[in-house]
């Protein structure tokens, strides 16, 4: 539900930019309102999750969400569009700390926990957008954004009346079920000296230049994708529809690849989850962001060889890409301490998604300065780094 929000609103973005009459300056910067919180709320999100418990905190996310987007419906301006979105980052932001606290404290099989929830997470992204583009064909965008609100109300009433026990998988001596999370500055700042180890703090520089690596490519790549079919293929339009005809305009075949290479990360989600029951995932960190390095560097030149370089080396990129994040949630509880597993999430979860955030301005500036060929080996240079800081952290254990 997370992602199938968050890849909703570019597709209702289109719509905003008629309705309300506004300029694409003016609508980003909205839409970077609640994007924005979405990543900034983890912090705070992971100290809410030591205190009240993952199944309230991810029951009013669910909630939160839902009731964000009946208020989108109703929205009357621009205005009432920031309110709305702002209120869904915010509530979006504590599901990452929560979630994946859920998991590492509560599943034994942790792997496979992790590997089953990234699949969720990319069908959600790859059928967030698809869906809301369904609908829109049917229904008005307001009518959109109440159909779908109303799933994440529903799993939220389901998930305060489900039974479970969240710490099953770990011990929790006296001690420590005695702990109660910080409560003021003095507090945060102290419980952020305990668990910021030098293992933790390895694991918090990789899992950043993981971040930059992920948003800097996903968010140029469809555009990317575009040049490299055109030098391959051509102008090519589906011939189903009149070349002429406005419906035309709307399929993108760079589109299509790229719901293909999300549709992929299922399937390195599995695998990275796997990864971690049958080697350590710090070991599997290694491996992935070596392999993520390799794929920068060949991805210019394989993608120049024709349409089935293309094809293949995107749909390794985003198997790749994928494989790395439940590798990267299984290390980060690896490298942290059950009772605080929020606040380890939060910050890393910041990581990712805060200053992997400069990963999308780095990518712009060099495709407004340099080329395509120079932003892969940025990239790479990104993966390369992650990958001699896991080899410290694997050597240092």
């Amino acid at each position: 539900m997370v992602h199938t929000y968050e890849l909703s609103i570019p597709i209702l973005m289109t719509i905003w930019l008629l309705e309300f009459s506004t300029t694409t300056a003016v609508l980003g910067a909205v839409v970077a309102i609640g994007y924005g919180l979405f990543g900034i709320g983890a912090l705070p999100g992971g100290l809410l999750v030591d205190r009240f418990g993952s199944r309230v905190l991810i029951s009013a996310c669910l909630a939160g969400m839902g009731l964000s987007f009946l208020a989108l419906s109703l929205a009357p301006n621009i205005v009432g569009v920031a309110v709305a979105l702002s209120l869904w980052g915010a509530t979006a932001s504590v599901y990452h700390p929560a979630g994946l606290t859920l998991i590492s404290n509560g599943v034994e099989e942790r792997g496979r926990g992790f590997a089953y929830h990234g699949m969720a997470g990319n069908v959600g992204i790859a059928g967030g957008p698809l869906l809301t583009a369904v609908l829109l064909l049917a229904f008005d965008w307001r009518i959109v954004a109440i159909i779908l609100a109303i799933p994440a109300l529903i799993a939220a009433i389901v998930g305060l009346t489900i039974t479970f026990d969240p710490t099953a998988a770990v011990e929790l001596t006296d001690g420590e079920r005695e702990r109660r999370p910080p409560s003021s500055p003095g507090e945060f700042i102290d419980e952020t000296r305990r668990l910021f180890t030098i293992g933790f703090l390895l694991v918090f520089v990789i899992v950043s230049f993981n971040g930059l690596y992920y948003r800097g490519v996903l968010t140029f790549l469809p555009d990317l994708l575009g040049d490299f079919l055109t030098a391959a293929i051509g102008d090519v339009q589906p011939g189903i529809f009149d070349p002429d005809s406005p419906l035309a305009e709307e399929f993108d075949l760079a589109q299509y690849l790229y719901a293909g290479l999300l549709l992929v990360g299922i399937g390195g989600q599995y695998l990275g989850g796997r990864l971690t029951d049958l080697i350590e995932p710090e070991r599997g960190l290694i491996i992935m962001l070596t392999s993520l390095t390799i794929i920068g560097l060949l991805f210019v030149p394989a993608a120049g060889t024709g349409l089935w370089g293309l094809l293949g080396i995107s749909l390794i990129l985003g198997f790749a890409l994928f494989a790395m994040q439940p590798l990267t949630q299984a290390t980060i509880a690896r490298y942290s301490m059950p009772e605080s597993r929020g606040l380890s999430f939060g910050y890393t979860y910041l990581a990712i998604f805060g200053i992997g955030a400069l990963g999308a301005a780095i990518v712009g500036t060099v495709l407004t300065y340099g080329s395509a060929s120079l932003v892969f080996i940025v990239l790479a240079g990104c993966a390369v780094s992650g990958a001699l800081f896991a080899i410290i952290l694997v050597t240092r254990a």
